[in-house]
């Protein structure tokens, strides 16, 4: 029987337009009324989460940042784990060295040391993602994020590593470079202490190695005296491999990397077709 259902938020939980529909709000309240836990486990950052959660009127517990975090239903730090200023620099080196942007998560928000690039490196894999939507809507879009959001934009990263109580939660990088993103990938996994995954085909996300999903799962399923083999996990992407790997359900949606879906159980329908609801329901039933 499952007790507890963990599902990442972007590509499975949201649709395109970074949404949660009535079909999956209504499978969530459905597994919540048969006493089952439900909890988000994604990239995000706790006030990226909460700000798509809350106009649901979703309340549940969060693994923030790749497992960087966890956070109670209230808001309550449970667990919190970030690379200290030396590695996180030596991280840094690898990006800057081939010009790619990349943001930094910490206790402190999101941040950017470079607006202008950043905004363009969106608006460029968000547009080839999505052709048929307006260039300029989606620019309007990307520049929300940074004016409206928890992201803040700062002078340089270099005061932020040397700080002596310096935790980096993730590097977030992008490029349209496939080849360039393959190629990083492989130099940094010469830097000790570090996990590298990706959220999405033009993106690398770099963290601490026990800032995962499944390790933060395992805790958190430890604390409520769940069995992991009780779990459901729901995702689409490599950083969620860390949960296929050790729940007893795994579901990789419809639009998922093959790879994905190839180590996951089930496979379940889009996040365009409600495929968390469908996947829910199914286990329920």
């Amino acid at each position: 029987m499952v007790k507890c259902i963990a599902s990442d938020m972007d590509g499975t939980l949201l649709n395109s337009q970074g949404i949660i529909s009535e079909n999956n709000k209504q499978a969530i309240q459905l597994a919540k009324a048969k006493g089952i836990e439900f909890l988000i486990a994604t990239g995000r950052s706790w006030e990226e989460a909460r700000y798509v959660l809350d106009k649901e009127d979703i309340d549940c517990a969060v693994i923030c940042v790749n497992g960087a975090e966890i956070r109670s239903r209230k808001g309550d730090i449970l667990y919190s784990i970030g690379l200290d200023g030396e590695t996180a620099e030596k991280v840094a080196q690898v990006f800057d060295e081939v010009g790619m942007y990349y943001e930094l998560y910490t206790p402190e928000g999101t941040l950017s040391a470079d607006e202008a690039l950043g905004v363009q490196s969106l608006v460029d894999i968000y547009h080839t993602a999505n052709p048929s939507e307006d260039i300029d809507k989606i620019r309007d879009s990307v520049k929300r994020r940074f004016t409206h959001s928890s992201l803040r934009i700062v002078d340089q990263y270099k005061k932020i590593f040397q700080a002596k109580d310096c935790q980096i939660y993730k590097f977030l990088a992008f490029s349209m470079n496939e080849d360039l993103l393959l190629k990083v990938s492989e130099r940094l996994k010469n830097i000790e202490g570090i996990e590298v995954t990706s959220s999405g085909r033009h993106n690398i996300e770099v963290g601490h190695r026990e800032a995962q999903k499944g390790i933060a799962l395992k805790k958190w399923t430890e604390i409520l005296g769940i069995s992991l083999q009780d779990t459901m996990a729901i995702g689409d992407n490599y950083n969620d491999l860390s949960m296929f790997e050790r729940v007893g359900h795994s579901f990789a949606m419809g639009n998922a990397e093959p790879a994905i879906k190839e180590v996951c159980r089930y496979t379940t329908d889009t996040n365009l077709e409600d495929g968390v609801a469908k996947a829910i329901k199914t286990l329920i039933e």
